[in-house]
């Protein structure tokens, strides 16, 4: 998912310590994200240009 974002997986910890990238499930140890959650997520983070 990092790769996929272009960001470290340590930036996916952060963002989900102060809740703001995708939502995520935990299975186990283990974080695992939908792709309709990361999708829903980056689309809300379109700007329109002014």
């Amino acid at each position: 998912m990092a790769e996929f974002l272009g960001v470290s997986v340590s930036t996916l910890v952060d963002w989900r310590y102060r809740r703001r990238g995708p939502a995520w499930a935990t299975v186990g140890r283990h974080v695992r994200y939908r792709w309709s959650d990361v999708e829903r997520w980056l689309t809300a983070q379109i700007t329109e240009a002014a």
